[in-house]
């Protein structure tokens, strides 16, 4: 009884928080101010490459918004966004739940990682039938990556199935540091290894041919977007272009 009387008091405590939230948001409608609690959502991918450049100059510029992310797979995410539990998702492949909008905000491209001392570090350009002979460290299942990157292998009549995959990962980071370790190779964003790469720890070799992805911002499509909410979205368009206002 004393659990289930504390789950009423959790549930309660959350609702007036959310409700605090809320009329501060809605005083910054009526002052014009942008403030209140941003919650936010983002693949692992976004989060560490973009999202703490975006939320820095965001900050910077509307010191009173607090932005709360979650970070999930691209599939976690859009349920997130699907359920009202985060107001803008930027993920890495096109939602399919219903009530969402969906649209491209960035266009990036993927390259082959390895470690200077491995076998494919002598290539200037990598075919996909390449890389099935060597040992391959995967996304986890629900990483728009994974999906990407199978559907990449099977557009050049490669079986994702045939590939030779030692491990499944659940974050980038994780992937870059057993790939430094000569292991194998992966497939990422170039950016996500911008800097390894000027440290000479990575290699990131193109794909031939080019494999490129798109980031994607989602929202539900059924709720009015408060002053707070359509500023971000405003402003990270104009960030993922190079050009933050």
């Amino acid at each position: 009884p004393s659990r289930g009387l504390g789950d009423v008091y959790k549930r309660q405590a959350q609702r007036i928080l959310g409700l605090s939230d809320e009329m501060d948001a809605r005083l910054g409608e009526m002052t014009g101010d942008v403030r209140g609690v941003l919650p936010l959502g983002a693949s692992a991918m976004v989060a560490e490459c973009l999202m703490a450049g975006v939320l820095a100059d965001f900050s910077a510029r509307y010191p009173q918004v607090r932005a709360q992310m979650v970070v999930a797979n691209s599939q976690e995410i859009a349920s997130r966004v699907a359920g009202h539990t985060v107001a803008v998702g930027l993920i890495e492949a096109a939602a399919r739940q219903p009530g969402l909008t969906c649209d491209v905000c960035r266009d990036d491209e993927l390259a082959v990682i390895c470690s200077p001392g491995h076998p494919l570090a002598r290539l200037k350009k990598i075919a996909p039938r390449v890389l099935a002979d060597h040992k391959y460290v995967s996304r986890e299942p629900g990483s728009a990556t994974r999906e990407i990157v199978a559907g990449y292998f099977r557009d050049n009549r490669v079986p994702p199935d045939g590939l030779r995959t030692q491990m499944e990962l659940g974050s980038p980071e994780a992937i870059k540091a057993v790939v430094a370790t000569g292991l194998g190779f992966s497939i990422v964003a170039r950016a996500l290894v911008a800097r390894e790469v000027q440290l000479g720890t990575l290699l990131a070799i193109p794909l031939h041919p080019p494999l490129r992805r798109k980031l994607y911002l989602i929202q539900p499509e059924d709720r009015f977007q408060s002053r707070l909410v359509s500023t971000f979205v405003q402003f990270v368009r104009q960030h993922m272009k190079g050009t933050a206002p």
